[in-house]
């Protein structure tokens, strides 16, 4: 049902923002954010559930980015350097990337071949499907149907 609003969101922000990857990226992250809600109470109106998500994640990146502004660039780059944390938590992150490249190999190619060029080449959705030969559409449906497979199973895999 969400899936049906995935154009009309980036439209909306590529208009606000005036960068349509900025504003895929915002939606990719809406998304996201909806589907890892915890809630079990269903959204009554999911269109304005997913542009109220959009808009705060847009608000909030402004947010971060004002703050940022003002932080000497030492901080930054110490932030950046030390942020690796204790061993267990680099052994948390080690296994949740593991299963995330097992939900990812469940998929099948063009879709987890679309979800890998977005998010680890950065390509843009017409970018990715004239490299695959498909539909702008279907790119779009690809990337969504790839990040609602990923959390399902890595939620499931987490429980046990």
């Amino acid at each position: 049902m969400l899936e049906n609003y995935y154009r009309e969101l980036v439209s909306f922000l590529n208009a606000k923002l005036g960068n349509r990857q900025v504003a895929e990226d915002v939606v990719h992250d809406a998304y996201v954010r909806v589907l890892e809600r915890s809630s079990d109470i269903p959204i009554e109106q999911p269109r304005a559930f997913l542009y109220r998500t959009a808009l705060n994640l847009v608000i909030d990146g402004h947010r971060r980015n004002a703050l940022r502004q003002y932080e000497p660039l030492e901080t930054l780059d110490t932030e950046e350097r030390f942020c690796a944390g204790s061993p267990q938590a680099s052994h948390d992150q080690s296994q949740r990337l593991e299963m995330l490249e097992r939900a990812l190999a469940e998929l099948p190619a063009a879709c987890r071949d679309s979800f890998m060029l977005r998010k680890l080449e950065g390509l843009t959705h017409l970018q990715i499907a004239e490299r695959l030969g498909i539909s702008r559409s279907l790119v779009e449906k690809h990337i969504v149907n790839a990040m609602k497979h990923c959390r399902v199973r890595m939620r499931a895999w987490d429980v046990h």
